[in-house]
């Protein structure tokens, strides 16, 4: 065993989860905000259990392709045990939350989730069979199952209703049981949800599942229901297209979500009240074996609770926090490139509005020095305003070069059809590099000689995408900088043609220069404590999984440099111990998603402050094109530090990781300080014009 140690990154990544669970428990908080978490938890979970367990069974079927001492240290098999372990305990808390707490909420403010007790009006009863009859019973396949006969395929990531039966028609013999299954027919565009007629001031909400039962007689005729139980299989999304190009990796796209339905199973989720006999009997028929239990409660899919009617809006709701826009970049009246022609902007969404970049876009498309634009999209809003703003740009004789990564995982099929029609407008489209994604977000508007305006860049911690602009927290960069956006054409021409090698001399990109640079920061933080000075990082990622990068903040540790990290995921890095006593690594988890990356480096006073892409991830660092900028502007830098700064003093939101992974509330003397809210306070209070 080598000198340090380091957490699973997947079991850390369940303490996270843990954590957005938590803000489920947090009753100072409006009931459909704590909703929204469940609902959080839930998709987090069903993607974890699509992607990462697969990358253990995975290894399991291919065992003989690794290396044993490989296979030993990571133990696929008693990793998967104890990650099912856990998620079988945050469950059990999960449905305590959503039973004794949310339900009997909901029913205090008169809105009543309809159960199997509760007692339905005349005009209700004849709501609900209108709505069975004309919908719901045309799109149902029951099936009676005969163990090693009759086996439906389970199809993945939706909840099916599993019934305990007795034949009435036995004329006299002993009623045999039998078994029956029903899937929950939300993939054939019906409502989870279906708000039943209201009365005297009280509101109605029917799970599906729960209509579908009060009508089982016309689905089963002829047997009697004794009881019924949700269950719900998981299956293999990790698709493998890392070494295709071209054409062919638009085929393998095209072929993704069958692929994905067809996966290998990966998580066999059943009702808790099941009983063992039932149990042991759908293992048998659908193949399950036990490794891929974890035991849920009586509904399955939170995450369909992202839709889960409010009909007493917006009550029960977060109150909203509109976008304070930076004054300069708001008036109309001066072209937003004669003001980044003049200085750098810092855009900070969702606290500042992301129609500043729009702005930027749509001036540029119909700029007539504007010869050519450029820029990355790595998740595609559903109706992209950027999109849309690239297509006017082409179709106004601009030159738009668009690097569209397909291989954005669960959004493939949304990046290959926006990609269509930008080719179908006239845009230049870049696919994928082979064994490479492209997860840098940057801009680039080329102007022709003579214009007052020079080239200039845009580039960002988070995606282009105006729908997670209102919902993750990140920063961007307006720069004219002349030296900063040679570097970034330099990277437009690598993406273009990947022979080419270019020197960058800012920004950081990896397999170019960015681990040996981070790596060097560290370094000189570690020269200045034994030189008798200062050293002090401040990272925000939201991962930190890379074992090169851990082991240099273990050793700027152990030489006495201190170091806050804030880290909202996956964490491989051990607090608490001897190397680590100078680290501090917090998370906070709010309304907001914290999304942005910030490296801060001492560096005797004169701080170097970056911003950019990239995670330190084996995947970020190793195997993605990411852009990491530099923040030269001293009142930019200055803005940032306050907004990080405000983030390290959040006792409110913010937990501190101890060595178990354990989510350590923040306990210090003086106001509460809850960073989300404070920093939308202080964008207020700077950018609002008195």
């Amino acid at each position: 065993m080598g000198k340090y140690e380091y957490f699973n990154r997947d079991i850390s990544w369940l303490s996270f989860n843990f954590r957005v669970l938590q803000e489920a428990m947090d009753k100072t908080l409006p009931l459909y905000e704590r909703i929204k978490f469940l609902a959080i938890y839930s998709n987090n979970t069903e993607e974890f259990y699509q992607v990462r367990v697969s990358y253990y069974k995975q290894m399991i079927r291919h065992e003989n392709e690794f290396p044993r001492q490989h296979f030993r240290a990571v133990d696929p098999v008693g990793t998967i045990r104890q990650i099912n372990e856990i998620v079988t305990n945050q469950q059990s808390i999960f449905h305590l939350i959503f039973e004794d707490e949310i339900l009997p909420e909901l029913r205090k403010s008169n809105i009543i989730v309809v159960n199997d007790k509760d007692q339905l009006s005349q005009e209700q009863m004849d709501f609900i069979n209108a709505i069975f009859y004309s919908d719901i019973l045309t799109s149902i396949q029951p099936v009676l199952l005969v163990k090693k006969k009759v086996r439906p395929f389970l199809k993945t990531g939706h909840p099916y209703i599993a019934m305990e039966m007795v034949n009435l028609e036995n004329h006299g013999k002993q009623h045999r049981e039998r078994y029956g299954i029903v899937k929950i027919p939300t993939d054939h565009n019906i409502s989870r949800f279906l708000e039943l007629p209201g009365e005297d001031g009280m509101h109605y909400i029917m799970f599906l599942e729960d209509v579908i039962m009060r009508h089982i007689d016309a689905i089963f005729p002829g047997y009697r229901i004794r009881n019924w139980y949700s269950l719900k299989l998981t299956r293999d999304a990790d698709m493998e297209y890392d070494d295709y190009e071209g054409e062919d990796l638009i085929d393998a796209i095209d072929r993704i979500r069958s692929a994905r339905s067809l996966g290998n199973p990966n998580r066999f989720q059943y009702d808790r009240a099941m009983p063992d006999k039932i149990l042991d009997y759908l293992r048998t028929s659908f193949h399950i074996s036990k490794d891929l239990l974890v035991m849920g409660g009586s509904r399955h899919n939170f995450r369909d609770f992202f839709s889960f009617p409010n009909p007493i809006y917006p009550k029960l709701e977060i109150e909203s926090l509109p976008p304070t826009p930076i004054p300069a970049l708001a008036n109309l009246k001066k072209p937003i490139a004669t003001l980044i022609g003049k200085k750098d902007y810092l855009l900070s969404v969702p606290y500042q509005p992301f129609e500043h970049y729009l702005r930027f876009l749509r001036e540029a498309s119909t700029d007539p020095f504007v010869k050519e634009i450029k820029t990355t999209q790595y998740r595609v809003s559903d109706h992209s305003v950027v999109v849309n703003s690239l297509i006017a740009a082409a179709e106004n004789g601009k030159k738009v070069t668009v690097f569209v990564e397909l291989k954005a995982r669960f959004d493939e099929e949304a990046n290959l059809k926006w990609a269509n029609e930008m080719t179908k407008a006239g845009i230049r489209i870049i696919y994928s590099i082979p064994k490479l994604k492209v997860h840098a977000k940057i801009a680039l508007v080329l102007r022709k000689k003579g214009s007052k305006h020079g080239d200039q860049a845009y580039l960002g911690t988070g995606n282009f995408n105006e729908k997670t602009a209102r919902l993750y927290c990140d920063h961007g960069l307006f720069t004219s900088n002349p030296e900063v956006v040679r570097d970034v054409k330099e990277l437009y021409k690598h993406l273009e043609d990947q022979k080419l090698r270019p020197k960058f001399k800012h920004i950081l990109v990896p397999g170019f220069n960015m681990i040996p640079v981070f790596l060097q920061l560290i370094e000189q933080e570690i020269k200045n404590v034994k030189g008798g000075k200062i050293g002090y990082m401040l990272l925000k990622m939201n991962g930190l999984q890379d074992q090169e990068m851990v082991d240099g903040l273990y050793k700027a540790s152990e030489a006495g440099v201190k170091v806050d990290l804030i880290i909202r995921g996956v964490c491989i890095l051990k607090t608490g111990m001897p190397y680590s006593r100078n680290i501090r690594v917090i998370r906070i988890v709010d309304r907001f998603l914290e999304h942005s990356r910030a490296f801060v480096f001492m560096n005797n006073g004169d701080r170097q402050v970056f911003l950019g892409s990239a995670d330190w991830m084996k995947r970020n660092l190793r195997r993605r094109v990411e852009c990491i900028f530099p923040i030269y502007d001293p009142e930019l830098k200055k803005e940032l530090l306050d907004v990080l700064n405000i983030q390290l003093s959040d006792n409110v939101k913010a937990c501190e990781i101890d060595e178990h992974l354990i989510n350590q509330r923040i306990i210090t003397k003086g106001p509460d300080i809850r960073a989300q809210i404070a920093i939308y306070e202080y964008f207020k209070n700077k950018y609002t014009v008195p």
